[in-house]
């Protein structure tokens, strides 16, 4: 059974989005890769945060400095913050959340040639479409 997945906050999910990147990093490495540079002890104290969430582990030292490895793999916080978004804002459609980027310009025709080819692909391959927020069985 995997363990549950940590709820993140913005920043902490911006941090470990900069620590994927890297694979493992120092807090002042991670502090220096983040815009707006927040100063020091803030990126700590969301580390020391993500450690107790269970999300990042200090793996060895640098000199003083304790390098950081993530424990949550990027695809699946993806997939929880997506399922997320469609449920809080989209009461669950996909279909719906398409439609708004669709008409924010946000997709282009391409895109959704690809989304179609990637949906082909899975059909294939024996993933069967759920039912869920008025998605359509094929």
């Amino acid at each position: 059974m995997k363990p549950k997945l940590p709820d993140l906050s913005r920043f902490e999910l911006q941090c470990l989005r900069k620590l994927w990147k890297r694979g493992e990093a120092t807090i002042r490495t991670i502090q220096d890769d983040l815009p707006r540079s927040p100063s020091y002890s803030t990126v700590r104290k969301i580390f020391e945060r993500l450690e107790a969430k269970g999300a990042v582990r200090r793996v060895r030292r640098e000199g003083k400095a304790w390098v950081y490895r993530s424990e949550v793999p990027a695809s699946d916080i993806t997939r929880k913050e997506i399922r997320r978004l469609l449920d809080s804002l989209f009461d669950g459609s996909a279909l719906s959340l398409v439609s708004h980027l669709a008409d924010m310009k946000e997709l282009s025709v391409e895109d959704l040639h690809e989304i179609e080819q990637t949906l082909g692909r899975k059909r294939g391959v024996g993933h069967a479409a759920s039912n869920r927020g008025g998605r359509k069985q094929p």
